[in-house]
């Protein structure tokens, strides 16, 4: 459905421009089919779910509806036919509607003459000469797809953990060797969220806005007159000669066209399209050199058993972590109303990347400490001092009930707040409209009531203001008819 077609040139008591109304009613007649085919459509579609559910009930009365069901396929095929056609009009309608838009383009501001009516003394009255009514049809549409893995390139660094930790035992060294393996290990996380949401309404309003009185100040009606129809123009310096030639014998076929009411309406047409990524990529490396880490950790391990410790200091550990994390929003929302303005509200949508949730570096550090002392072997210079480090490492590892892998779950951390219009927006906007047309006192006009007044008709007016005796003596001096024989 089309949103309602209005000039704001069109205004209630001004003069009526007929290329604008001409405009207007193109704009009108060409949208027309392709709601009419709307109509027709829905019309089906709903008869088609009654039906449906009437075979359902059917079914659970124990009730054959096998020809209820063939009566559907019919049925079925008249919607598709109704779709087609609704399709092919809506095609037409939109290229009517843009040829009748390009000759008369609405515009915000416009220059028109002056309204002849005596707005002091001309009141404005709400009667209910027409009647509610609305039409709604809304779509929505919903997609919400997450995909999450785990990848992991430590293979050989498994087995190398797992032949050197051997002597710890086969349970202890499959351990370490999986600790080593989720280390290394990779996950990523990809998310998308997309909403569509389509809300088109039009009504119609049973109060109809009349000017009544409807009250013409002459003076300002000759000179609407003359503004308008310079080359007709009536002249006031005779006041004989407008009663001899223009009242009396009215021949000019201009007249002035006025809006003195109007029926209203209103049309809500709106559409949200949200489209949320979040994709996550996160992993933890570790890079020992094979070749160089016997003696890196003998070293580390004599340098610790010096100053009364055990194991290794955190700087002959190498623990690098690489996390991507990418958000993408993107949001597309229309909104057209006619006959009313909608509260518009934005919602906050927080933006976020992932981390580690439970990542304890202490623990890492302690954990490859006991990789890279395994490993390790005594060297000839400082293997009392080394195997003395290697050996009281082991010891507290072993305690351990179980080498856990450091990589854990991801976690959200709120990074920033944006605004944007979404789905709840326009469901705001909506309900928001549909508020004020239960309240009344919106549209936009529908049906124009016009009232003419030609040359003679203004001509009378201002005669009988300043000079009402030529009306008396020209009505005097009528000749009578003849009496029928």
């Amino acid at each position: 459905m089309q949103s309602i077609p209005y000039d704001p040139a069109l205004v209630l008591g001004n003069l009526v421009d007929d290329k604008v109304l001409k405009s207007v009613l193109a704009i009108s007649e060409a949208a027309a089919p392709a709601d009419s085919a709307q109509e027709a459509m829905n019309a089906l579609i709903v008869s088609k779910r009654s039906i449906d559910m009437t075979i359902q009930e059917l079914t659970g009365m124990g009730i054959d509806p096998k020809d209820v069901i063939a009566s559907t396929g019919e049925l079925g095929k008249e919607i598709a036919k109704a779709a087609a056609d609704y399709a092919t009009a809506a095609i037409k309608a939109q290229k009517d509607i843009i040829k009748a838009k390009k000759d008369r383009a609405a515009v915000a501001v416009s220059v028109e003459v002056e309204s002849p009516i005596d707005y002091n003394r001309t009141q404005i009255k709400r009667m209910p000469l027409s009647a509610d009514s609305i039409k709604m049809d809304a779509q929505y549409f919903s997609n919400d797809e997450n995909n999450q893995g785990a990848t992991s390139t430590a293979t050989t660094i498994k087995d190398y953990v797992s032949a050197s930790t051997s002597f710890l035992g086969t349970s202890r060294s499959m351990e370490a060797a999986n600790a080593a393996q989720g280390q290394v290990s990779r996950q990523y996380q990809n998310h998308d969220i997309a909403g569509t949401l389509v809300i088109t309404v039009g009504c119609t309003h049973k109060d109809a806005v009349l000017l009544a009185p409807f009250i013409v100040d002459p003076d300002k009606a000759i000179r609407t007159w003359n503004a308008v129809f310079s080359s007709d123009a009536i002249s006031t310096d005779h006041p004989e000669k407008l009663v001899a030639d223009v009242i009396t014998k009215p021949g000019s076929s201009n007249a002035l066209k006025l809006i003195s009411g109007a029926t209203y309406g209103s049309s809500f047409v709106g559409m949200v399209h949200v489209l949320r990524s979040e994709s996550t990529a996160s992993s933890q490396e570790m890079f020992s050199a094979v070749d160089s880490l016997q003696a890196t950790m003998t070293t580390g391990g004599w340098f610790a058993n010096a100053q009364g410790g055990f194991g290794v200091s955190d700087s002959f550990s190498n623990d690098v972590k690489r996390m991507l994390s990418l958000q993408q929003i993107s949001s597309h929302c229309s909104i057209i109303t006619m006959g009313s303005i909608p509260s518009i509200k934005s919602n906050m949508v927080k933006v976020g990347v992932k981390q580690f949730a439970d990542f304890d570096p202490a623990a890492m550090m302690d954990k490859l400490a006991t990789l890279q002392n395994a490993t390790a072997t005594d060297q000839d210079s400082v293997s009392a001092s080394a195997a003395a480090a290697r050996t009281g490492n082991q010891m507290l590892q072993m305690q351990a009930t179980q080498v856990k892998s450091v990589m854990s779950g991801l976690g959200d951390i709120d990074d920033g707040q944006n605004k944007m219009l979404d789905i709840n927006s326009l469901m705001s906007a909506f309900e928001d409209y549909v508020e004020k047309a239960l309240a009344g006192e919106i549209g936009v006009p529908i049906n124009y009531y016009l009232k003419t007044m030609p040359k003679a008709e203004l001509a009378h007016l201002w005669v009988s203001k300043y000079y009402p005796q030529y009306l008396a003596i020209s009505e005097d001096d009528k000749p009578v008819d003849p009496p029928a024989k």
